[in-house]
């Protein structure tokens, strides 16, 4: 392998040549075509490659497999076409951001990157990544594009990934097996499709905005499960088993009529469930036992169920627009021993039936990600709520101690 350096670091490299170099530089700022085609005899580029702002419509950077450091591409309204038939890797961040008339990304070789981070590609429809695409990857952020799939991006693990405002996007079909920090996929197009077939482990994910989501593997979620403002009409983790220390939420979902979590035994954090308005029977969590936090229930409820449950650590509060009398009842059997119960439940308790502003008080608390903001009219509301929520949680220990 020959080693050259490229001085100075910052600079324009026509003039870079023997096949399998390694060019070693800081930062490789291309300005042109002519400055791209330098890097062809560049086998590895040992630094970073910076697009410059005003190139041209066409830049091809073939020629390197490897760039050790990032690949960064800003603020170019020229930029139509971006291609490289040989880069399989990226060592640091492959970044590109508002970058508006792109609408050709050819990269058939690409499988590895440490983070991947775009944002405003309005133009970018699709993806030409051949093969098995890109499989590797720490942190993926995928925000304000035109992208109508996410074809070519197949991870299997993954710290961060965040998918939002891409209002195109129908369909996401990911191998992810799990997941070490957060998932977050909000305010994309109206019919998206969400498919995790493999996922077994998640620590954090929020989901909002989608008409189905599909986790059939899904077994332990590490901290919290938020499903907010989607659009599906049921939604089913057949073998969830537990959350270790977070909540799990559903706020706002307005056509979802079933929930089914039934293996679920043990929640470590809260249990929220707010303004569903077409869940009427909430039955669907037969083996729940513990609830590590608070239990709060908002909604048009004619009957509300959990048999399985044993321990409540925080406060439980149900009130539903509809006849829930004979839930009530049952519920009050397990409350506190200063509400006339077992204690089962330790914080306070309250239920309700025929309460007209049941979901009146209750909304969601979900935003977007990827660094664009565009927060629901409502969410100030449901950020209350939540801190309700938390809140009884935190005050578990205090209701235990008056009791």
């Amino acid at each position: 392998m020959i080693a050259r350096v490229i001085l100075p670091a910052l600079v324009a490299i026509g003039s870079v040549s023997a096949q399998s170099a390694t060019c070693t530089v800081v930062t490789a700022t291309i300005n042109s075509q002519a400055d791209a085609t330098g890097l062809a005899g560049c086998g590895t580029v040992r630094g970073s490659v910076l697009i410059a702002p005003q190139t041209g419509a066409t830049i091809d950077i073939s020629g390197p497999s490897t760039i050790t450091g990032d690949l960064i591409l800003l603020d170019n309204g020229e930029i139509q076409s971006f291609r490289s038939d040989d880069l399989t890797t990226v060592g640091g961040t492959w970044e590109m951001r508002n970058v508006t008339a792109l609408s050709s990304l050819i990269f058939p070789s690409i499988t590895r990157v440490k983070a991947l981070n775009w944002q405003t590609l309005n133009a970018l429809d699709s993806l030409s990544f051949s093969g098995g695409g890109l499989t590797q990857a720490e942190e993926v952020t995928i925000s304000d594009t035109f992208l109508s799939s996410l074809t070519g991006i197949d991870l299997t693990s993954v710290k961060t990934m965040r998918i939002d405002n891409n209002r195109r996007l129908t369909s996401f079909i990911t191998q992810l097996r799990n997941l070490s920090d957060e998932l977050r996929i909000q305010a994309n197009g109206q019919r998206l499709e969400v498919s995790m077939p493999n996922l077994t482990w998640i620590a954090n994910m929020i989901i909002a905005n989608v008409t189905k989501f599909s986790a059939p593997s899904l077994a332990t979620v590490n901290n919290s499960a938020k499903f907010d403002f989607n659009y599906f009409t049921d939604f089913s983790a057949p073998n969830l088993t537990k959350t270790q220390s977070g909540d799990i939420s559903f706020v706002g979902n307005a056509n979802l009529k079933n929930i089914s979590l039934p293996r679920l035994t043990t929640i470590g954090g809260g249990l929220l469930i707010a303004n569903n308005t077409a869940l009427l029977e909430l039955n669907g969590l037969p083996a729940l036992k513990t609830v590590g936090g608070a239990v709060k229930l908002r909604g048009s409820f004619n009957d509300v169920s959990f048999p399985a449950l044993n321990d409540v650590k925080g406060a439980f509060d149900l009130s539903s627009t509809g006849d829930i009398e004979s839930s009530c009842a049952n519920f009050k059997k397990i409350a506190s021993a200063k509400d006339g119960g077992s204690g089962k439940i330790q914080g306070t308790y309250s239920c309700t039936s025929n309460n007209e502003n049941a979901n009146s008080d209750t909304s969601s608390t979900t935003g977007t990600g990827g660094g664009t903001t565009k927060p629901k009219p409502d969410a100030a509301a449901g950020l209350s709520l939540n801190v309700v929520l938390l809140g009884f949680a935190g005050l578990a220990g205090l209701a235990q101690a008056l009791l």
